[in-house]
């Protein structure tokens, strides 16, 4: 070993994922990062945290901005109800099984390089998109877009972990403020875009190919830097450690509640006897808050140790939630709609907890990869069942009561995942 050299900083200089390998890059004088991973010259941090934010605006409008058209797309498209339901599916198809390839990727070609590759899919294929002549191609091309997607999805939290080592916390919780923007922002602009182009759902949807390019150049530029040209040649597994479970199944019931309401919460207020209009500004409340609330959260997590009890909190609040829908939805349909979409900060909460349990980068690539592939794929029956219980019983009661279930094994999850025990 080098004398003075100690031997945590080697440990520092070999917790790379896309990383350079040069000990230069960990003496720069304007370094910004932290003690543990790569520390990375002032002008390459701030390149980083703008890919990164760019990239997480651009992780949802390909979902959202889909529904407020669909109708007209179906009638353009000649798209049957069936293909119709089935692109409502896919999303967390692809999240969950393109997910599970992103760590190979990664390996391969580096984390950067790998979310580079993933922002050019996304803007091809919601580029491409509006312009398909039939329900084949644009169910295609959507796939493509989505695929990308899935790609950054997972790799993120690895490069928060390399550009920002100590603060995991801050970093995940500006992009998952900019994640809600975007979902947000294509839920509700879609609509007066396409009128504003004359009717078109194709101009409606186009416009979000913008959004989608101007992520690319960052990442391209951060491709060339020098801590982002060596592969990640470690293959970490963690299939086996219970806290990769006890993630995976707090991801995957969070996202199950979070379908449920981003499916089912307007109906449920129409059904209580609440305007369209009402409901849908009810709704667009649960997404709104998603943005200053992740920045609150990022600040809480860089104070704590630990983040068992702030899980066991959110679930409080989707409880108290759940529970005023069950009891009295009319009553107080605007405090439901609050309390629902503060437990929705368990998104970013379970981002924040993949960065900080993996031990290095190549185990935050694993970690991630699989929560969030096992924890979407775990996700996928909630919201059927929740339509197969309204369906079959006609009112609220059961579906409430069942997502109220839910709570207590995503409870139980949260609290074991948030105590300090690294991967």
């Amino acid at each position: 070993m080098p004398v003075g050299l100690r031997p945590e900083r080697l440990v520092g200089e070999r917790m790379r994922v896309g990383g350079s390998g040069s000990p230069g890059a960990a003496a720069e004088p304007d370094a910004v990062g932290g003690a543990t991973g790569v520390r990375v010259r002032r002008g390459v941090g701030v390149l980083a945290g703008a890919a990164i934010v760019l990239a997480a605006l651009n992780l949802r409008p390909a979902v959202t901005s889909i529904g407020p058209v669909l109708a007209e797309l179906r009638a353009d498209l000649g798209m049957s109800a069936a293909v119709a339901g089935l692109l409502t599916s896919v999303p967390v198809a692809c999240f969950a099984l393109v997910g599970f390839a992103a760590p190979r990727l990664a390996r391969r070609v580096g984390a950067v390089v790998a979310v580079a590759a993933g922002t050019v899919a996304t803007a091809v294929g919601v580029a491409a998109r509006p312009f398909a002549p039939g329900t084949a191609a644009f169910v295609a091309w959507s796939v493509l877009a989505l695929a990308g997607i899935a790609v950054v999805n997972v790799l993120l939290p690895a490069v928060v972990k390399e550009f920002f080592p100590a603060r995991v916390g801050r970093l995940t919780g500006l992009y998952s403020m900019a994640l809600n923007l975007g979902a947000a922002t294509a839920a509700a602009a879609t609509v007066p875009i396409a009128h504003a182009a004359g009717g078109s759902w194709r101009s409606g949807l186009g416009a979000w190919a913008v959004l989608a390019v101007l992520a690319v150049p960052p990442w391209l530029a951060l491709t060339r830097t020098r801590t982002a040209r060596a592969r990640n040649t470690e293959r970490a597994s963690v299939a086996r450690h219970p806290v990769a479970w006890a993630l995976a199944v707090y991801f995957g019931l969070q996202a199950t509640a979070a379908y449920v309401v981003i499916g089912w919460l307007p109906q449920m207020f129409r059904d209580a006897g609440i305007p369209q209009a009402a409901a849908g500004l009810l709704f667009s409340m649960t997404a709104v808050l998603g943005v200053p609330l992740s920045l609150l959260l990022s600040a809480v997590v860089d104070r704590m140790r630990g983040q068992s009890a702030l899980a066991a909190v959110l679930c409080g609040f989707g409880l108290c939630g759940y529970a005023g829908l069950y009891a009295a939805p009319a009553a107080a349909p605007w405090l439901w709609a609050v309390l629902l979409g503060v437990a929705n900060c368990s998104f970013p909460l379970a981002l924040t907890m993949i960065g900080l349990r993996g031990s290095d980068g190549a185990r935050v690539v694993a970690l991630s990869a699989f929560a969030q592939g096992t924890g979407y794929l775990l996700s996928i029956p909630g919201p059927l069942v929740v339509g197969a219980l309204y369906g079959y019983t006609g009112d609220w009661r059961w579906p409430l009561a069942f997502l109220v279930a839910l709570m207590v094994p995503q409870c139980v999850a949260g609290i074991f995942a948030g105590r300090d025990r690294p991967v």
